[in-house]
């Protein structure tokens, strides 16, 4: 079982207006096969939260911590924490031209597992994740996220996801551009690695609708930075019926 600790997680950028703070003292606890749901008006922190995790430059750790099984995350760098299990699926992932989506799937593959996958297996096991995820074939041998549309891409972050099975998965914004048929196809896939690989999930989300399908075991309400208040799936249900309205008059 793994478990990824945030302590007290204190976060700032740099703007235009000088140091600004985003997180202000974020403490969850993710462990093997749970599932949870963090929601919040924009601007709350969620995607900061996302980043800090994955090791984004741009943000600074000011105070807290963030372990991997007890190892410190913040003292390893970003190809370290995908090697220790940790895996984002991105807001807006990029396009990589010039990397086909098969050096790249395999070259990250080896990378994460410190040896080559047979080839014969890993070309079956590439084959029938593309077929449940519904993408093209044709995919495999175009640039990385290079002309996809935006449920394309999200569907090729669902792919990795299956493919790297990671200990804890991050997805920040998964459902955003996401059309009825791809939301339901993108969540089957998480819901694949997270029972196959015993996964633990932390799913970023403005909205409810994707819960719907990927059932979380708890969900946190952020406003301004931090946890406002967290609870079980009948919180999710409030904020559904109310909105963000009770809780930004709190921290107001």
């Amino acid at each position: 079982m793994s478990t990824l600790e945030i302590k007290d997680l204190h976060v700032s950028i740099e703007t235009e207006q000088g140091t600004k703070e985003i997180l202000k003292g974020v403490s969850l606890t993710i462990s093997s096969g749970e599932k949870h749901a963090i929601m919040g008006p924009n601007g709350s922190g969620k995607s900061t939260l996302a980043a800090t995790i994955a090791g984004h430059p741009r943000y600074e750790v000011t105070s807290g911590s963030i372990t991997l099984d007890g190892e410190d995350v913040l003292e390893m760098e970003v190809d370290e924490r995908a090697r220790a299990g940790l895996f984002l699926a991105m807001q807006y992932p990029v396009e990589v031209p010039g990397v086909t989506m098969t050096n790249f799937l395999r070259t990250a593959k080896t990378a994460i597992d410190g040896e080559a996958p047979k080839i014969r297996t890993w070309t079956k096991d590439v084959k029938e994740a593309m077929a449940k995820l519904k993408i093209d074939a044709d995919f495999a041998n175009r640039n990385v996220n290079e002309g996809f549309s935006g449920g394309e891409k999200k569907r090729v972050e669902i792919l990795q996801l299956e493919l790297f099975k990671p200990k804890i998965a991050v997805l920040d914004e998964t459902d955003s551009g996401l059309d009825i048929d791809a939301l339901r196809v993108v969540s089957e896939g998480v819901n694949r690695a997270h029972a196959e690989n015993n996964m633990g999930t932390l799913l970023i989300t403005h909205y409810t609708r994707i819960l719907n399908y990927i059932k979380p075991d708890y969900v946190h309400v952020f406003v301004d930075g931090k946890v406002a208040e967290q609870g079980g799936p009948e919180l999710a249900d409030e904020l559904e019926a109310n909105g963000y309205d009770r809780f930004l008059a709190a921290a107001a």
